[in-house]
C-alpha cells in the first residue's frame, strides 16, 4: 500500500512497527535509537556498505537561472564544507548543539551517527563518480531517461569544488 511519506521518522517507525509499510530511509540518529528499540532491521546503510560508502551520500544542487545565485553559491559551498569539517573534527561540540536545539535527546546516539558518517572524506570521494553511480542505479529503475554522460555534461559544474579544495587543505 502507497501512504504519503511521513514528516518525520518516528511517524515512519510507528507505521512500520505497525506493518503498515514495508520500508523508510532513516539516518543517524534516529536509526541507531529504532535499532535499540527493535523497530526495524537495516536494508542498506549507505555509510558502511559497499558500493554505496564508496560515494557522496549528498551533493549541493543549483539553477544556473538566477544571475545572482552565482554570488552566492561559493559562499554556501564553502560554509557546507566548513561545516562538514567541524562534524569530522570536533563531533562532540555539534551533538551538544544538537541536544540543545532540541534536534535529539540522546546524546549518545547522535555522537554514534556523527562518527560513523565520514564528512571527512569529502576531499577524497570524486562527486562526478557519485552522480554516474547514482544516475546509473536511477536509471536501471526507470526514474531518469539520460545517460549518465549526458547528465554529468549537461548539469554538473565542479569548478567551486575544486577551488575550495584547494583553499580548505585539510
Amino acid at each position: 500500500m502507497l501512504l504519503p511519506i511521513p514528516a518525520d521518522s518516528w511517524e515512519a517507525a510507528r507505521l512500520l512497527a505497525a506493518g503498515k509499510i514495508d520500508a523508510f530511509f532513516v539516518g543517524p540518529p534516529d536509526a541507531l535509537e529504532m535499532r535499540a528499540k527493535k523497530i526495524g532491521h537495516v536494508l542498506v546503510n549507505t555509510t558502511t556498505d559497499k558500493p554505496w560508502s564508496q560515494y557522496f551520500c549528498c551533493l549541493v544542487a543549483s539553477t544556473r537561472s538566477s544571475s545572482s545565485s552565482t554570488r552566492w553559491r561559493p559562499r554556501a559551498l564553502r560554509a557546507i564544507l566548513k561545516s562538514a569539517n567541524v562534524c569530522a573534527l570536533k563531533p562532540e561540540r555539534i551533538v551538544r548543539s544538537m541536544v540543545e536545539r532540541g534536534r535529539t535527546s540522546r546524546y549518545d546516539y547522535a555522537l554514534q551517527g556523527l562518527k560513523e558518517i565520514p564528512y571527512g572524506k569529502w576531499r577524497e570521494y570524486d562527486p562526478e563518480d557519485s552522480v554516474r553511480f547514482y544516475a546509473l542505479r536511477l536509471r536501471d529503475v526507470g526514474l531518469i531517461k539520460s545517460s549518465p554522460q549526458k547528465i554529468i555534461a549537461e548539469g554538473t559544474d565542479w569548478r567551486f569544488l575544486n577551488e575550495l579544495k584547494k583553499e580548505l587543505k585539510g
